[in-house]
C-alpha cells in the first residue's frame, strides 16, 4: 500500500494540535478549550487510521465523515482560541489553513468512495 497523504497530514495536524493544547496549559493557563481542540484535532488522524482496518466500504466512508466533523469541530475550537486572545493570528491562520486541507482531502476521498461503489 502506498503512502497515503490523508494519513500522513492528519498525523501532522495531531501532533500540531498537541504541541498547540501544551502551549495553551503551560503558557496561557488555559485549561478548558485546550482540552476541546486537543479532543478533536487528534480525532481526525485517528479516525483515518480507524478507517484503514473498516470492515466495509460504508464503515470505511462513515468514519472518513465522523473525522470531517471532527475537523470542522476543530476549526471551530481554532477560531475561538484566536478570537478570544488566546493564540497569535500567525499560528491560528497556520492551524486553519492545515484544518481546512484535511477537509479537502476528507471531502475528496468520500466523493471518490462513494463514487466508486
Amino acid at each position: 500500500m502506498g503512502k497515503s497523504i490523508l494519513r500522513d497530514k492528519s498525523y501532522q495536524f495531531a501532533i500540531r494540535i498537541v504541541k498547540l493544547s501544551q502551549f495553551l496549559q503551560t503558557d496561557k493557563k488555559e485549561f478548558v478549550l485546550s482540552k476541546q481542540v486537543l479532543r478533536s484535532g487528534t480525532a481526525i488522524g485517528a479516525l483515518v487510521r480507524e478507517a484503514e482496518f473498516a470492515q466495509s466500504t460504508a464503515d470505511f466512508i462513515h468514519k472518513l465523515h465522523i473525522a470531517l466533523k471532527e475537523a470542522n469541530e476543530t476549526e471551530y475550537w481554532l477560531s475561538i482560541l484566536f478570537d478570544t486572545g488566546y493564540t497569535e493570528k500567525s499560528l491560528s491562520e497556520s492551524l486553519i489553513v492545515d484544518c481546512k486541507e484535511l477537509v479537502a482531502l476528507l471531502v475528496s476521498s468520500i466523493k471518490t468512495l462513494k463514487t466508486k461503489n
